[in-house]
């Protein structure tokens, strides 16, 4: 479905890149032995490459090299057999070198493409221009002195993947849907931990607007966008920004702007007349890169199960909707969670109670991730399974989850402490629905009168008289026989 805006003079198309900085899970740095813990003492993890000494020397980190060959083949994505690193040249002063090792012409991964899932429940496939590895800066600090910045360089040498995508998003919530699937396959390749809030990723999002069928317009980069949330309101406040622009007969210019949370605005930070002249050249004290279709074919084989696998597996196998599917299989562990109940049990039934129940408990409990759960796996499929076989009802399994969360035992233990065993007995149900009906003359004669909805009084009745035990098919059923 194409999204349009519309404006005073007609409707206006949205034309959003990404490029997606995300961190390497690595106990070292791309170029240093330097440690790469968050949240460790200011420059306490900078070696002598981090803080450029003269006569330093970088050395390529191979794990690093590893986790981006993994990254490109989790993206779909081509493999280059050669890629080099070159310097990217600017100043700043939390980046010691005055240059940036990183990829330009000949990246270590080619283009690819990915499928996203949108909130209409239809996919969408993104394309993947490439992804290339360089080194974080470090970080200047201003809010420490009334008039001085300082710089802690813990971050500096960092490993970063830049991926960096096609111009193929068209909408705020199609940006959501590609940033959040980029996130779940990266977490899912255990590549980099997603933690936005940490600055382990982040997101430049470039954002141009054009009539229908135009060639594409001026964008302007939205820089280090650092949440899903922030990328929506970045994207709702610069789109008609831009359109008022044009409309009023100015020209969008192109310049790197920054998302305020605060005023919940973009705001100039500067410009970029055509492109900045960073003077790439390749690294004098770095060889090329050439990896080996060997090494290549040997991370391959050992790739875990990715999210769309998993998603179209689940849809196949256990008869799952696109949206339980989708949510299942949104984290690693949530999916695991859900195998490991639904094996031996009704895969729909142990979907709705893992959604629903669970997943809803958690969120009220702190937000708590699923791998925190007081309920295992194995106890929530023996609740499903109780149910499947009539030993309590879907109501009373509410009640023994409850008490299963507080307290983590099994619910055949706690259907038996409490005696609530589903009544099955047609006998002992009879004896109730007798009671009932001669209890409520007045009622019954209406039924039969026409009445037809006081069935669902009946029924209340039964159920309030035997504490919710008596099997629901059951007293449905007999109650008919009785009342007609």
């Amino acid at each position: 479905m194409t999204y349009l805006i519309k404006g005073e003079t007609g409707d206006w198309e949205v034309v959003i890149g990404m490029e997606v900085h995300a961190q390497v899970i690595a106990n070292s740095k791309l170029f240093s032995g330097a440690a790469t813990n968050f949240g460790a003492e200011p420059n306490s993890q900078v070696s002598i490459v981090d803080a450029a000494m003269p006569g330093m020397l970088p050395v390529p980190n191979e794990h690093v090299v590893a986790q981006a060959i993994k990254t490109g083949l989790g993206l779909n994505s081509k493999i280059n057999h050669t890629s080099v690193f070159e310097r990217k040249n600017y100043f700043y002063p939390d980046l010691p070198q005055g240059y940036q090792i990183s990829q330009f012409e000949h990246p270590i991964v080619g283009e690819g493409v990915i499928e996203i899932d949108l909130p209409d429940g239809s996919t969408k496939e993104i394309g993947i221009t490439r992804l290339h590895l360089e080194q974080d800066a470090g970080k200047s600090v201003h809010d420490q002195h009334p008039s001085k910045s300082f710089v802690d360089l813990n971050r500096s040498g960092c490993a970063l993947m830049e991926i960096v995508s096609e111009p193929d998003i068209r909408s705020p919530e199609e940006a959501v849907a590609y940033l959040s699937k980029i996130r779940m396959i990266l977490r899912y390749l255990e590549t980099c931990d997603g933690n936005m809030d940490e600055g382990s990723m982040r997101a430049d999002v470039n954002i141009s607007v054009r009539k229908l069928g135009d060639e594409l317009g001026t964008r302007a980069e939205i820089k280090n966008v650092n949440s899903l949330k922030a990328v929506q309101q970045a994207i709702d406040y610069e789109v008609p920004r831009q359109i008022e622009i044009i409309e009023d007969g100015g020209k969008v210019v192109q310049e790197t702007r920054l998302w305020d949370p605060a005023k919940n605005e973009t705001r100039s930070m500067r410009s970029k007349e055509e492109a900045q002249d960073y003077r790439y050249f390749p690294d004098p004290d770095l060889l090329p890169l050439h990896v080996s279709q060997e090494q290549i074919d040997e991370i391959k084989a050992a790739l875990p199960e990715l999210p769309d696998q998993k998603k179209h597996r689940f849809m196949g196998a256990f008869g799952l909707s696109l949206y339980d599917a989708s949510v299942l299989i949104a984290e690693r562990e949530r999916a695991q969670y859900f195998e490991t109940a639904a094996n031996g049990n009704d895969a729909k039934l142990t979907a709705n109670w893992v959604i629903n129940e669970l997943l809803g408990a958690l969120n009220k409990d702190e937000n708590k991730a699923i791998t925190q759960s007081p309920v295992s796996a194995e106890h929530i499929g023996a609740l499903t399974a109780l149910i499947s076989d009539n030993t309590i009802s879907g109501k009373i399994a509410k009640d023994v989850f409850a008490e299963m969360y507080k307290t983590g035992k099994k619910p055949a233990d706690i259907v038996e402490e409490k005696g609530l065993k589903q009544v099955t007995d047609t006998g002992a149900i009879e004896t109730i629905i007798d009671e009932v009906i001669a209890e409520n003359p007045d009622n019954v004669a209406a039924y039969k009168g026409g009445k037809d909805k006081l069935f669902g009084f009946f029924v209340g009745q039964v159920m309030k008289k035997s504490q919710g035990k008596a099997n629901p098919a059951a007293v449905n059923e007999l109650l008919k026989a009785k009342l007609s």
